[in-house]
């Protein structure tokens, strides 16, 4: 019987898992991890490549990013926006459902899964509206395949309506049915919409003004609620964008108590302040704001001890004037991430803030395992997709917003210097960017990764008292 050939073997790098780093070779075969060694124990390849002096990283997982297709794609489209996660090494993205119409039924679902499939370089997961009004769709919603729910607790880009705090337990109660985690905008609608009125019959409109309506206790009170009822219902959420120190704890003690509650920040949540503010004005607002200085190194720190679990961007591309505006009530919120996050957490390592292990954790591991990928996503072992990539861990680069891959060219980064940059990255496989370059056969590669996830059963709380027992008269 003759020896299993691999399609492509990756040599002389050093492969990079949660616990370890290792000088080593990956075989791949069909797509898949073959096995993972010592060169001289792989098996025959078709094809070498040689990664001398650099590092083997499983490709990262971005579990929160907005790629404005279909409707906005003037500002983004998937294209463009797969192509930045490419070059920045991510070679997996979960995209938020506030594009147009927003992802409300199983039909709209269904068009998006078409237009993704198309053109995506990577692979995705789709997210569905939870609120109010789709509570209904969430059977279609599953059917047609979404990885996970997105529920709005506060307004932000899109205008999607918030769910009142009844609305917010059924949603939950509803969702604790299917399985699916629930990803949350945490900020308290109520809060932010009085204050936003008051500070624009008032007439101020500079950047303070949009912190000012945001201040911290918007997102500690609906990390805080959210908690409560995810630990009532049996729900499984996932808190996004952590801006503030003050979330971590209702986050730690939550955990605590057994909720399956997780947590993801983003990198300008301890890399950029208000003191950056006078720089970048328009172009620094997000949702949630980009706080006081204070919040910086606590909010590293619980990257690091595994209170908050994942590094994401909130990828939220817009064009140059819709973020340059003079009135901040007009400017729209957000900025790209998905090319730069990586290069701006390698630059940590290299700062010795962190290691490259702690890194592919939050990156990879963590995403994968907490969404029911694991371990076809976010490893790099025998039966694995083969979603690599492989970093220059000592390229020293300066971010251009005008070189990005992203249609939006406008960002807090524009001239950021970073030490750490991908160099080549693979999805299932194939090269989909090779030496700094985007292979164009790569799209329509990415495929959705709804059809691999395998999430624990479902464990429903209270159920005598949810709203469906109701309604069905079993009360």
């Amino acid at each position: 019987m003759s020896a299993t050939i691999a399609d492509l073997i990756i040599t002389n790098g050093k492969i990079v898992t949660p616990d370890s780093v290792f000088e080593g070779a990956i075989a791949i075969k069909d797509g898949k991890v073959l096995a993972v060694g010592e060169a001289n124990a792989m098996p025959p390849a078709t094809e070498t490549f040689d990664a001398g002096g650099l590092h083997i990283l499983p490709g990262a997982i971005d579990d929160h990013v907005h790629f404005r297709d279909p409707g906005l794609t003037h500002k983004e489209d998937w294209e463009s926006g797969t192509a930045a996660a490419a070059f920045g090494g991510v070679t997996c993205v979960f995209e938020m459902p506030n594009t147009l119409p927003p992802v409300a039924t199983g039909e709209i679902l269904a068009a998006k899964h078409k237009i993704a499939s198309s053109k995506a370089h990577v692979d995705y997961g789709l997210y569905g509206l939870l609120g109010d009004e789709t509570i209904k769709a969430v059977p279609e919603l599953i059917e047609n395949g979404i990885i996970g729910f997105k529920l709005y607790m506060g307004n932000t880009f899109g205008k999607i309506p918030s769910p009142d705090t009844g609305a917010t337990l059924e949603c939950f109660e509803v969702a604790a049915e299917t399985g699916k985690r629930v990803s949350l905008h945490a900020e308290n609608n109520d809060i932010m919409v009085r204050r936003q009125t008051r500070l624009m019959a008032a007439g101020i409109k500079d950047q303070w003004a949009h912190l000012a309506a945001r201040p911290n206790v918007v997102a500690i009170e609906a990390v805080s609620r959210a908690a409560i009822l995810a630990e009532w219902t049996g729900a499984r959420i996932h808190v996004l964008h952590i801006s503030t120190a003050e979330e971590l704890r209702p986050l730690r003690e939550a955990k605590a108590r057994g909720v399956d509650i997780t947590g993801e920040t983003c990198p300008h949540y301890f890399l950029l302040s208000t003191d950056d503010y006078a720089r970048v004005p328009g172009i620094i607002a997000v949702n949630p704001p980009v706080r006081e200085k204070q919040n910086q190194q606590p909010i590293f720190d619980a990257l690091l001890d595994g209170t908050i679990d994942v590094i994401a961007t909130d990828h939220a591309p817009h064009a140059y004037e819709e973020k340059t505006r003079n009135d901040i009530w007009t400017v729209d919120c957000g900025f790209p991430g998905v090319e730069t996050q990586m290069p701006l957490m390698l630059t940590q390592v290299n700062a010795g803030r962190m290691t490259i292990s702690d890194y592919v954790r939050v990156s990879a591991y963590n995403p994968a395992r907490i969404w029911g990928l694991y371990p076809r996503k976010g490893a790099l072992l025998p039966g694995s997709d083969a979603d690599i990539a492989i970093v220059d861990l000592f390229r020293d680069h300066a971010i251009r917003d005008a070189e990005t891959q992203s249609r939006s060219k406008v960002s807090p980064w524009d001239g950021y210097k970073v030490k750490g940059l991908p160099m080549h990255t693979l999805v299932r496989g194939r090269f989909v960017m090779k030496d700094r370059k985007l292979v164009p056969a790569s799209k329509g590669w990415g495929r959705s990764v709804h059809t691999i996830q395998a999430m624990p059963a479902p464990v429903v709380k209270n159920a005598e008292h949810t709203m469906r027992t109701i309604t069905q008269g079993k009360a």
